[in-house]
This record gives structure tokens, C-alpha cells and sequence, in this order.
């Protein structure tokens, strides 16, 4: 339930959130809860995350700079994820987690949770999911997009589908362990967002990925 539209400017940009989100919230109403899975959850924000994804090539990155909120509730926000993310740091083995903006990213590489070309959680990598989701019922306040992205082997079409996929697993991951579904939203990047060459192995091992982006709820950066 994610739309990818090429837009250059500010106007385009509003005019693609109001349509993605409108597009968004009449589909979901067509759907139940467990056919929609854990794809929909704070839809403003991921709307809004998308299309400044679309223009720095994050679309992690651009979710949390879509929340800054700055002044005194930013540096309360700063301080939550301060704490959050060394506590991330301390209990999810082998992920990256790194302090953006107001938010948190943590990046797992596709090999943490998935075998190759398969988007089944594997099960010595699940405790990492489960410590994930421990730290969110501690830290009930913040809301996920989780972006799955695939190296450029295959088509197109194909990554796309399989990194949605990737990333709807994940998020049903923690959903079963208790995280709200209006907490969480999935989408699928596919090839389209590298952070190294797709030309040797190496580098396709670091496109194959999972990102989160950990970011504030509306009701704590609007109390």
C-alpha cells in the first residue's frame, strides 16, 4: 500500500502526501485488519517520510526528518531516544543503530533475518525482533516505518515484491509479539535506494537490507 511517485518541488510534494494519504486511508477502509496485515500505522508520517525519501534517497532517513520537531519537545524526544538507542545497541546483535535527527535508524542486514531470496524470518535471528519489540512496549511513544530494500539481481518487479514483502514480515514479526499495528507501517524499496555498487558481491550484500526508522508518535511531538 505504498505508491512511488517522482515529484520535484515543494507544491508537487504536498500535492503527493494529501493523494497517497487519501489513496491510502480509502483502501485500508476496504480492508480488515488481518488482511492489511501490519502495513498501515501513523500514515501521515509515512506519507510525508516517502516523499522526502524520494527527494534525499532515504526514505528511512527522510521519515525521521519528517518528524523533527525541535525546541523544547524535540530535546525531550532527544533524550528518550538517547536512552532507546543505547539500549538497542546493547541487545540487538548485529544490527546498526545509529541516533538521526529526533529519531532512531537501525539497519539489519538481509542475512540477520532472512535466508537468500526468502522473506521467512529465520529463527536464530527472531530474538533480535523480539528484543526490538521489548524495547518498544518500554517505549510506548514512538511509532516504525520499516523499508525493505534488495541488491539489483533480478528484476525490478520482482525486488520490489520481495523487499515488501521482507518488510511486512518484520513488521507482523512484531505485531505477534505485541506491538500495536498502528505503531508499525511496511514498505517495499526494492533496488531503488543502494547504499553501495551493485557491481561486486560485497557491495550487493550491504543493499540486501532492512531498515526502521524509530520516530515519536504525533501525540508527543504535538502534546
Amino acid at each position: 500500500m505504498y505508491a512511488t511517485i517522482r515529484t520535484t518541488g515543494v507544491r508537487h510534494a504536498r500535492v503527493v502526501s494529501v493523494l497517497l494519504l487519501v489513496a491510502g486511508v480509502s483502501a485500508c477502509a476496504a480492508l480488515s485488519r488481518k488482511e492489511k496485515g501490519a502495513v498501515i500505522g501513523a500514515a501521515a508520517g509515512g506519507v510525508a517520510g516517502g516523499v522526502i525519501g524520494n527527494q534525499t534517497g532515504s526514505t528511512t532517513r527522510g521519515a525521521i526528518i519528517g518528524a523533527v520537531v525541535g525546541g523544547t519537545v524535540g530535546a525531550i524526544i532527544g533524550h528518550q531516544m538517547d536512552q532507546q538507542a543505547k539500549e538497542l545497541q546493547q541487545n540487538i546483535a548485529g544490527a546498526t543503530v545509529a541516533r538521526v535527527g529526533e529519531g532512531i535508524a537501525v539497519t539489519f542486514a538481509s542475512g540477520l533475518l532472512y535466508d537468500f531470496d526468502s522473506d521467512v524470518v529465520r529463527a536464530d535471528a527472531a530474538q533480535n525482533l523480539r528484543n526490538l519489540a521489548a524495547s518498544l512496549e518500554k517505549y510506548p511513544n514512538t511509532d516504525l516505518l520499516i523499508v525493505g530494500h534488495t541488491d539489483a539481481v533480478g528484476t525490478g518487479e520482482y525486488n520490489q515484491a520481495l523487499s515488501q514483502r521482507r518488510a511486512s514480515a518484520a513488521a507482523n514479526f512484531l505485531a505477534s509479539q505485541g506491538v500495536n499495528l498502528t505503531r508499525l507501517q511496511a514498505v517495499g524499496r526494492g533496488e531503488t535506494e543502494p547504499i553501495a555498487t551493485n557491481d561486486t558481491e560485497a557491495g550487493r550484500q550491504l543493499n540486501r537490507r532492512v531498515e526502521i526508522a524509530i520516530v515519536a508518535n504525533a501525540s508527543t511531538r504535538n502534546p
